[in-house]
């Protein structure tokens, strides 16, 4: 099994972070883990993206051309990595930063209103997590209890207060992800 990952968004939304929690999750898991990060010099606002792999053999390269996920945060990063979604590959995106949905029929699309629900969890810092719950429902390639490790260890020490909030929006992610198509 190997699946291959492309979070893509703006600096400051968590991409980054989202990607190093599946990435130490992976590890969790016994498997062979790539996190490929690629941002501008911009510290928050401008676009970034990271490259998971998680494979049960040895991964060759973590640069890639296809994707079989691709975690979208905003519209231009959709507009980029829609045509490099394999076919039968899943996007998931937020509603709130992409106003003009993926438009491809031979991929599956997921939507996780990931903005809307964490502001009526009044906590606008847990919108990554919630994605993440979205794609671990969607796509479920790491145990949830492996996910929490992975947070663990990728937060600083004096956070790790904040795991149970993280995991209750998780939790909710799972929850409130919308299946928007299914490839014929």
């Amino acid at each position: 099994m190997i699946t291959e990952i492309i979070i893509a968004g703006f600096g400051g939304q968590g991409v980054l972070s989202m990607g190093k929690i599946l990435a130490y999750s992976g590890l969790m898991e016994n498997k062979e883990v790539s996190w490929f990060p690629s941002y501008g010099p911009e510290q928050r606002g401008g676009t970034a993206n990271v490259t998971v792999i998680l494979s049960d053999n040895p991964i060759s390269s973590p640069i890639l051309n296809e994707f079989d996920v691709a975690i979208i945060l905003n519209q231009q990063s959709l507009a980029k990595f829609e045509s490099q979604v394999k076919p039968g590959g899943i996007i998931i995106y937020d509603p709130n930063g992409v106003f003009n949905p993926p438009t491809r029929t031979d991929i599956y699309v997921y939507e996780v209103a990931a903005i809307d629900t964490a502001s009526l969890m009044k906590n606008t810092k847990v919108v990554n997590m919630i994605i993440l719950g979205g794609f671990l429902q969607a796509c479920p390639i790491v145990e949830l209890e492996n996910v929490m490790s992975g947070l663990k260890k990728s937060l600083p020490e004096r956070h790790h207060k904040l795991l149970p909030m993280n995991k209750e929006a998780i939790l909710k992610g799972m929850e409130i992800v919308k299946e928007i198509n299914k490839p014929a």
